[in-house]
């Protein structure tokens, strides 16, 4: 019962979004055979050089001279929760190295802490990290926790904050709850997080052997920080 076809023109801003800072979404290649990705619909927002997207696993300055110009610049940030991070909301932006440029890795938890980790390069900009309470509306995906985010959303809510306008995320936002509208009322099924699955004894999946991986799905069930 799925559509053969989606067209999501209509929940697109009529015009590219006037924005100063440039996204660099470094995406990982299993994230382009997926169809209902959400990195199409941001640049379908912005105008296209203010969404820059490089696809691959090691990112170096040889073969990524542009990325690699970013990244060695004050004025970049790259969101990317952990301890090292700072709440980009309560980040002091400094003017005189406006525009801004942002990093975001687009790819499964696993995969974006593999290219993280992965890529010498993704720990010379400033690390930084959202702290908010939101649920991600992006409920056609199985997320890990409830506040876990998509690529999307990370990059409307940090555009609304480093451009201080809060109507772009309204506007980034539009487009996503239509796609998942639409899935929903052809046949698709509402993706609760791994989270809420546990906690509620809904996880049909086998348990994990991993002593790892078993233990933060505990520390999941328990609410603990991961």
């Amino acid at each position: 019962f799925r559509p053969q076809k989606v067209c999501l023109c209509p929940f697109l801003p009529v015009h590219p979004l006037n924005v100063s800072t440039c996204l660099y979404i470094v995406q990982h290649p299993a994230e382009e055979s997926r169809v209902l990705r959400t990195v199409p619909l941001l640049a379908a927002c912005l105008p296209p050089d203010k969404c820059k997207v490089f696809v691959g696993r090691r990112f170096n300055e040889d073969r990524h001279p542009e990325l690699g110009a970013v990244c060695q610049s004050l004025s970049t940030l790259i969101l990317y929760p952990g301890a090292e991070a700072n709440n980009l909301e309560e980040l002091e932006l400094d003017p005189s190295l406006s525009p801004y440029n942002i990093i975001i890795i687009d790819g499964t938890w696993s995969q974006a802490k593999g290219m993280f980790y992965g890529n010498s390069l993704f720990h010379l900009p400033k690390q930084v990290q959202l702290k908010t309470n939101l649920s991600s509306q992006y409920v056609i995906r199985t997320q890990p926790t409830n506040t876990c985010l998509s690529t999307l959303e990370c990059a409307a809510i940090a555009l609304s904050i480093v451009e201080k306008n809060h109507s772009i995320h309204e506007v980034i936002l539009r487009p996503l709850q239509a796609l998942c509208s639409f899935q929903l009322q052809h046949g698709a099924q509402i993706h609760h997080s791994k989270e809420h699955l546990i906690k509620n004894g809904m996880y049909a999946k086998p348990m994990p052997k991993n002593k790892r991986k078993l233990n933060r799905m505990e520390r999941l069930a328990n609410n603990e920080k991961i």
